[in-house]
């Protein structure tokens, strides 16, 4: 790409990251104006204009990365190889033992310094 087509689309991008500003702007105003009317006017409009702005911020090239960053994204989740349900509750037992014997390890320590120093003290 030249400069040129790159500059007009940086002017392009920036008008929709603007226009995508506007109609959150829109959208927040627009919620707290409209605070007596029913919530559930309120929820459908900001969610339109929430899908609206999600629309155009799509359009942008940072928008098309995102989208395809969100794509790969999902393509790897699928590849993890989830635990079962016995070696999840296997490695959360274990991860409790841990914890309470350095709980009592700890409490222990601070039992013998604690009175270490008050027999040094007096």
């Amino acid at each position: 790409m030249n400069a040129k087509a790159e500059s007009k689309d940086s002017r392009l991008d920036m008008l929709k990251w603007l226009m995508v500003a506007a109609l959150v702007t829109a959208a927040v105003v627009g919620n707290h104006y409209f605070s007596a009317e029913p919530i559930l006017y309120r929820v459908i409009g900001v969610l339109l204009a929430a899908l609206v702005a999600g629309f155009i911020a799509l359009q942008t090239s940072k928008g098309a990365a995102f989208f395809v960053l969100t794509k790969e994204a999902r393509a790897e989740i699928r590849k993890v190889v989830w635990p079962t349900r016995q070696e999840t509750t296997q490695t959360t037992l274990i991860v409790v033992a841990v914890v309470l014997l350095m709980a009592l390890v700890l409490w222990g320590l601070d039992s013998l310094l604690g009175w270490l120093v008050s027999s040094i003290v007096g």
